[in-house]
C-alpha cells in the first residue's frame, strides 16, 4: 500500500467533504471534545447535535458541570440513550476539577484515568483536541482500515493488537497531520465508506482498495446480531427514566408503575437504575434523579 497516495487522496477528500460539527472547529475547547466523544457513542451525529450546543451552553467548562448535582446532567442529556455517560461525564468533571485544575488534560494516560474514559476517548480527545500523533480507533476508521488494506469487510468485534500496530504504523510522521488523518479516516467511513450501503464511486481510495480489488469478499464471521428494543429492559429502562427526567421532582411509584405494564421486569428495571446511580429512593414510596 502506497501510504503517502493514501494519506494525500483523503486529506484532500476531507478538506473538501468534512462537515461543519462544533467540536471539530478551530475554537473547539477540550472539554467540548471530550463532551462530544462521550455523546457520540452508539448514538448518531444529528442527535448529539443539539444537545451538545445545550450542554455547551449551560456548562462551557468542566467545573461547571461538577458545581451542579450528577441528576441534572441526567436531566440534560435528554433523550440521547445510555444516560449512564451522562453521570460518567459529570464524574470526568469532578476529577478534571480535583486532579488537574479544572483544564482537561493532553496526555493519554491521565485521559484515561478520568471516569468513563477509555482507549478510544483518550485518544480521540488527545489527538483532536491537542494534536497528538496517536491512532484514533473506533468503528468507521476499523471498517476502512479493514476494507483498504486487509480486503475484509467487517472488522471483529473486538480491537486486536495487530490493528493497533497497523494503524500506528499508517499515521503520517507530523503531528498535527496524523491527527487531521485520524479525523479524515473517521469522516470518511461515516459518510462513504458506510457499514450497509459504501458509496464506492464517491470514495477518493477506491482504487486503492483491497477489499473492492478482490470483488468484494462478503463477511464470513460469526452471525451479527442487531439490538433489539420492543418489551427489552433497556425500553422499559427508557420509560422510567423519561418520566424521572420530566419531572421537577420526586416521583411516586404509582406514576412509575403506570409507565410499564410487567411489574417484576418494572421492578428489576428500577432496581437496576438505582445500582447504576441514575436513580435514587426518595422516601418510602418515590424516586428522583441523583
Amino acid at each position: 500500500m502506497d501510504a503517502d497516495a493514501l494519506h494525500a487522496r483523503v486529506l484532500a477528500w476531507y478538506d473538501e467533504h468534512a462537515r461543519d460539527l462544533p467540536w471539530r472547529r478551530p475554537e473547539a475547547s477540550a472539554w467540548s471534545v471530550l463532551v462530544s466523544e462521550l455523546m457520540l457513542q452508539q448514538t448518531p451525529v444529528s442527535r448529539v447535535l443539539p444537545v451538545h450546543a445545550v450542554w455547551l451552553e449551560r456548562w462551557p467548562t468542566p467545573a461547571a458541570l461538577a458545581a451542579e448535582p450528577a441528576g441534572e446532567a441526567v436531566r440534560a442529556w435528554g433523550r440521547l440513550g445510555y444516560p449512564r455517560r451522562a453521570l460518567r461525564l459529570h464524574a470526568a468533571a469532578t476529577a478534571i476539577v480535583s486532579r488537574h485544575d479544572g483544564e482537561v488534560p493532553d496526555d493519554p494516560e491521565e485521559l484515561r484515568a478520568l471516569p468513563g474514559v477509555g482507549d478510544y476517548t483518550a485518544a480521540a480527545v488527545a489527538a483532536f483536541a491537542f494534536g497528538r500523533r496517536i491512532a484514533v480507533l473506533d468503528t468507521n476508521v476499523r471498517r476502512v482500515h479493514h476494507r483498504v488494506l486487509r480486503a475484509v469487510e467487517v472488522p471483529p468485534d473486538s480491537l486486536r493488537v495487530h490493528e493497533r500496530r497497523e494503524a500506528e504504523a499508517l499515521l503520517p510522521a507530523d503531528a498535527a497531520e496524523a491527527a487531521t488523518w485520524s479525523v479524515a479516516v473517521m469522516e470518511l467511513g461515516a459518510l462513504v465508506c458506510t457499514a450497509r450501503t459504501p458509496a464506492c464511486e464517491r470514495c477518493p481510495v477506491a482504487d486503492l482498495c483491497a477489499w473492492r480489488a478482490a470483488g468484494y469478499p462478503a463477511y464470513d464471521g460469526p452471525p451479527r446480531r442487531g439490538q433489539a428494543w420492543e418489551g427489552t429492559d433497556r425500553q422499559c429502562r427508557g420509560r422510567i427514566m423519561a418520566l424521572l427526567r420530566d419531572s421537577p421532582g420526586p416521583v411516586h411509584t404509582t406514576r412509575i408503575d403506570s409507565v410499564w405494564p410487567d411489574p417484576a421486569q418494572r421492578e428489576r428495571c428500577l432496581a437496576g437504575l438505582v445500582h447504576d446511580g441514575l436513580a435514587v429512593p426518595a422516601g418510602p414510596s418515590a424516586y428522583a434523579l441523583p
